[in-house]
């Protein structure tokens, strides 16, 4: 069922009518749009008056409801089929979570329309009953195959292990799987069970198979580099619509590969995946066409920008500014100044010293440092935008630290500060989010070097100097209390921390108060803290 025959790219295949084929099926997608309910910048925080009236801004809802309707409208007037998919990870990443704790996703979601969606790692930021708050605010399906819900007296009989959708007459299969990691990045706690996520897959695939189904595609939130694994691994898969890695595909500057990516199946077919970057600045749209056996003879498509140039529903517009309201106070506080940009690209911070890790381990190592804290050490996962040059709003930093993580102090061996910076480098090749950014410390990774192997050259500050790190010795540590509790697999952390305290000040509010306090606008930096071989 995987693809035999590859073409070009072709505008007017993107709306071509069941005339060429048994079924030519549009999917627009969606994915890790990390509750940017409003517009976001080029840094992907929300954007402010200055943005919208110079016309810089992207994404946000009303511009999905819009381009939506826009795509569904046209291909349905011109007796094309189309379904619309969200990979995951619409909880997370700006003050209308906070504030509304996804009962804004769930009306969001339903205004945009869709069909189906997978479960994303950050759908249990809050546990079950988070995931349970969306679930039961959708009329539409939410999928997860690989989860054992069994036991969860929240989730149970909410989250569907397949679907299957009716589209032109048609059957389309929906299998999904969720990353098997999510225990170390997210709270699902212990009554929501992993099952292994390709074992899952096959025998879900083989399901609807023998229910009749000969379309099916895969909707995962586990990564790229997963979804090439999928592609190889799970036989009867025609497409791949992923998320979770915050991937770019297409032609454009800042893609990590083509749209859609082709990957060669066991069976010597192609299997397209497709992902629509994050933050609702794209709109993914792939076409694929099936002959009157099933089998997929063509695929084409390309995300969609949502720029300006893409009108916002207006309905839309007037219900986002009325949720709005509550928290527009707190928003627009100017806590800052910053002298130039501040770079918290996340290809850039999972992978090497970048400015936003440097400046939020030093605001953490200046908090606590009259306490003994000499070392900083921040999951790069925690920091979601960049914060552009001028003056810092609250809401801007809330958008960099979205995650109401308290600072956590304790003190930890040097050998076990070794071991957590390489579990920060365990993930490097899938641009993980539990890669370190420090303070008080320098190291060199080596990506190439075997896992649990790839740390040298680990110096502290001592008295003003760097001198090497002593795995005797037992130095003062700061971090958060997500990972202090073995979040993004900092287990170390959470079974060798001595004299653990969790429950200091929000980290937000500690970046904020850091910047207030400089005596000029800050200064983003870079100084060799992590080497990268």
């Amino acid at each position: 069922m995987a693809l035999r025959l590859l073409t070009a790219v072709s505008a007017t295949a993107l709306f071509a009518g069941p005339v060429q084929a048994e079924m030519v099926l549009n999917i627009l997608h969606t994915n890790d749009l990390h509750n940017r309910i409003e517009s976001i910048n080029e840094y992907d925080s929300t954007c402010d008056q200055e943005a919208k009236d110079a016309g810089e801004c992207f994404g946000g809802v009303a511009r999905v409801v819009s381009k939506v309707n826009e795509l569904r409208d046209r291909i349905r007037s011109e007796g094309g089929n189309v379904i619309v998919l969200d990979a995951g990870d619409q909880y997370q990443g700006s003050l209308f979570y906070t504030t509304y704790k996804g009962k804004d996703v769930a009306e969001f979601m339903s205004a945009i329309g869709y069909d189906a969606m997978a479960v994303g790692n950050h759908e249990f930021d809050d546990g079950p009953e988070g995931l349970a708050i969306l679930a039961d605010g959708v009329e539409f399906p939410i999928v997860s195959g690989n989860l054992d819900l069994s036991q969860s007296n929240v989730l149970n009989g909410k989250i569907e292990d397949v679907i299957i959708l009716d589209v032109g007459g048609e059957k389309i299969g929906i299998v999904s799987a969720l990353a098997m990691d999510t225990p170390e990045t997210a709270s699902p706690g212990s009554s929501v069970i992993f099952q292994d996520d390709i074992e899952s897959l096959r025998a879900d695939v083989q399901e609807l198979t023998d229910q009749g189904v000969n379309k099916i595609i895969a909707l995962t939130h586990a990564g790229y580099l997963r979804d090439q694994e999928y592609a190889r691994q799970v036989p009867g898969l025609d497409a791949i619509i992923g998320g979770h890695s915050h991937t770019l595909l297409g032609d454009m500057d800042g893609a990590q590969g083509p749209y859609p990516t082709m990957v060669a199946a066991a069976d010597g077919t192609e299997v397209p995946i497709a992902s629509a970057y994050s933050y609702s600045k794209y709109l993914g749209h792939l076409t694929l066409t099936f002959d009157d056996s099933g089998v997929l003879t063509m695929v084409n498509g390309q995300p969609i920008l949502l720029d300006d140039s893409v009108p916002e529903d207006e309905a839309v517009v007037a219900r986002v500014t009325e949720m709005a309201a509550p928290i527009d106070e707190l928003r627009q506080k100017i806590v800052a100044e910053t002298a130039a940009p501040i770079d918290g690209d996340r290809n850039n911070c999972r992978v090497k010293e970048c400015e936003m890790g440097n400046l939020v381990a030093d605001a953490m190592l200046d908090r606590v440092r009259d306490q003994g804290m000499t070392i900083a050490i921040a999951n790069s996962g925690g920091l979601r935008a960049s914060i552009d040059q001028g003056p810092v709003s609250m809401g801007e930093v809330y958008s960099v630290l979205p995650f109401q993580n308290t600072l956590a102090t304790f003190q930890l061996s040097g050998a076990d500060v070794i071991a957590a910076l390489e579990n920060g480098a365990s993930q490097y090749e899938e641009v993980a989010g539990r890669f370190a950014q420090v303070a008080g410390l320098k190291y060199t990774v080596d990506p190439a070097a075997p896992v649990d192997s790839r740390i040298s050259d680990v110096m502290v500050m001592t008295n003003g100097e760097w001198t090497p790190l002593d795995t005797g010795a037992t130095y003062g540590v700061v971090s958060n209390n997500y990972m202090r509790t073995g979040g993004d697999g900092y287990d170390v952390f959470e079974t060798k921390a001595q004299n653990a305290y969790d429950f200091g000040p929000d980290l937000a509010d500690v970046v904020a108060t850091y910047l207030g306090a400089q005596d000029e606008p800050y200064q983003p930096f870079l100084d060799g803290r992590i080497t990268v071989k």
